[in-house]
């Protein structure tokens, strides 16, 4: 995410939201542009401070335990909200995470598109499991989490479609795991999507709105 992104969204929210008073006690611990934007549109004002931790580190120590794919992005939606809560004891921080599984390979972001365009044939024809989960965090400990499964199926496209399709999407290819944004063109990458759409996207939004409302952060 880009550092002219965080100023607009940091302007937008001390702005106010359609003339709703800022919530300054929110953070969002994410540097995904695409859940700042599902958290802004639904009228949630958050101030974006990125969390630094060692996801790889995470994974490899999972892995090694035999964990479930489901507990490890759990795991590291709670790590991101813990380490920005400890700075801001006092707001409530969002911390979130996905874990794309498909036949028992974990997939991450792609770093390139030669990266990319192997995700893809990997997943093109099959089936995958994409875990997401949400965790809050105030005064460095976990207050809330939740977490979701969605099942997708990627259709069997043809190479020239795959072409056209990196093509057409260019860098925004390496922001998410799967190499897709099913609110784009990514859609055409599926023949069928099962779950939380939010969630697919990147954060189980309708349940962070019923946390938010019991907490007094939204009117019930």
């Amino acid at each position: 995410m880009t550092t002219n992104f965080v100023q607009r969204l940091s302007m937008g929210t001390a702005a106010g939201i359609k003339g709703r008073e800022p919530t300054p006690d929110l953070v969002l611990a994410s540097a995904s542009e695409v859940r700042a934007r599902l958290l802004e549109a639904a009228g949630v004002a958050v101030t974006v401070e990125p969390a630094t931790i060692d996801e790889e580190s995470v994974k490899r120590a999972a892995k090694a335990a035999g964990d479930r794919p489901g507990d490890v992005a759990q795991a590291l939606a709670d790590a991101k909200a813990s380490a920005r809560s400890r700075a801001r004891p006092d707001a409530y921080v969002i911390g979130a995470d996905q874990l794309l599984v498909c036949d028992g390979r974990w997939f991450d972001k792609p770093g390139d598109a030669a990266e990319a365009r192997q995700q893809l044939r990997a997943l093109r024809g099959r089936r995958h499991e994409l875990h997401s989960a949400v965790g809050i965090a105030r005064a460095g400990g976990i207050v809330w989490r939740h977490s979701a499964v969605a099942r997708l199926t990627m259709r069997d496209f043809s190479d020239a479609f795959l072409d056209d399709y990196l093509d057409r999407v260019g860098d925004a290819v390496l922001r998410s795991v799967g190499c897709y944004e099913l609110e784009g063109v990514g859609a055409q990458l599926f023949s069928s999507v099962e779950g939380d759409y939010f969630a697919i996207l990147g954060v189980p939004l309708l349940p962070v709105l019923g946390f938010l409302r019991e907490r007094g952060l939204l009117a019930t």
